[in-house]
């Protein structure tokens, strides 16, 4: 199956297919022979757009990439992000200008290209101006270095901060917001979604099967699945637990309706994403060609009214079950911002 249809990034005029292809599992729970194998089946299938971090693997994800690219480089969008630490020194992360122009040009290298189409900030840091950020990304794109640059996880009150800080400055304004968005993780519709549609700005969404809860394995009455994730992160996942219980119980109803519908949940998950007109492109990570044919069959899916509906009663808009589903750690809900005066 291949897939044709393109959507527009943002204000860019950029288009992209309506799938973006994720690298965050090669190099750390996908040999590089696997990651080199989804890579060409997904730019096969007509996927146009690749997803890396320097952080991935430190940097191995981004090496592997390079190599899988070689030749088709001029026809791919290819997004990179920055910010998590890299090596054993904590100096070398975060959104300041010493780091980020290191940073790009260590990407670049692995990367095995003079461009990044789309440089994003993978995390808000609280200890850098964001001044100082959109500056250096500002000149990263006059010195023809990056085309594009966005943010990931950054809240609403922080992407109207930075473009009012562009205007202020005679700054170009993020393109882009990269952030999970899924049945199950509705909290962007709350603020985010309508301050990135106000200034233009494109969205790359992630987990559509929200860290595969919504894979079809997860169900009442059901056996604990396995996977990598689940055993890094295992309080997320656990079953058993009194805070995952409301999940499990929409994860098995979501589960139903797909079912009722003709669907798998991987279908209807991936079909939902697509479905926001804030949604540009959805961000996949398949580990077998088996996977990529779901995803790509997902995408032609559409869904009427009468089933948006149903999911709006089983998961209410603009909500989700734990904070950390959310991709950040909210700095204002810390323990120490909630309980301790200074």
């Amino acid at each position: 199956m291949t897939i044709e249809a393109t959507r527009v990034l943002g204000r860019t005029g950029v288009r992209l297919t309506p799938l973006t292809l994720g690298t965050m599992n090669f190099g750390r729970w996908q040999e590089e022979s696997a990651g080199l194998r989804i890579i060409d089946a997904a730019l096969d299938a007509g996927i146009s757009s690749i997803d890396t971090a320097d952080v991935y693997a430190q940097g191995v994800s981004e090496e592997i990439v390079a190599k899988a690219i070689k030749g088709r480089r001029d026809s791919l969008f290819l997004a990179t992000k920055f910010n998590g630490q890299i090596g054993a020194d904590p100096r070398n992360a975060g959104l300041s200008r010493r780091w980020i122009v290191r940073a790009v040009e260590d990407s670049l290298r692995r990367l095995g290209t003079d461009y990044i189409d789309l440089y994003q900030a993978h995390r808000p840091d609280p200890d850098t101006s964001l001044l100082e950020t959109l500056q250096t990304l500002n000149d990263l794109i006059h010195q023809g270095k990056i085309r594009y640059y966005g943010t990931s996880v950054f809240p609403a009150h922080q992407q109207v901060e930075a473009h009012w800080l562009a205007e202020k400055y005679g700054l170009i304004a993020p393109h882009t917001e990269q952030l999970p968005y899924s049945l199950l993780v509705r909290g962007a519709e709350r603020e985010v979604f309508p301050v990135v549609r106000k200034y233009g700005v494109g969205v790359l969404s992630y987990g559509p099967l929200a860290a595969g809860w919504l894979s079809g394995k997860y169900r009442v009455g059901g056996d604990q699945p396995e996977s990598a994730r689940a055993e890094l992160i295992p309080g997320r996942f656990d079953v058993t637990a009194e805070r995952n219980q409301r999940k499990l119980a929409a994860a098995d109803a979501l589960g139903r309706l797909a079912g009722e519908n003709g669907l798998t949940l991987v279908e209807l998950s991936v079909a939902f994403a697509l479905n926001h007109p804030a949604i540009s492109s959805v961000i996949i990570g398949p580990r077998t060609q088996e996977h990529l044919e779901a995803y790509l069959k997902a995408s032609t899916v559409e869904l009427g009214s009468e089933v948006l509906d149903r999911i709006d009663e089983i998961v209410d808009p603009g909500t989700q079950f734990l904070e950390r589903d959310t991709g950040r750690d909210t700095p204002s809900l810390q323990p120490a911002t909630l309980r301790r005066r200074h």
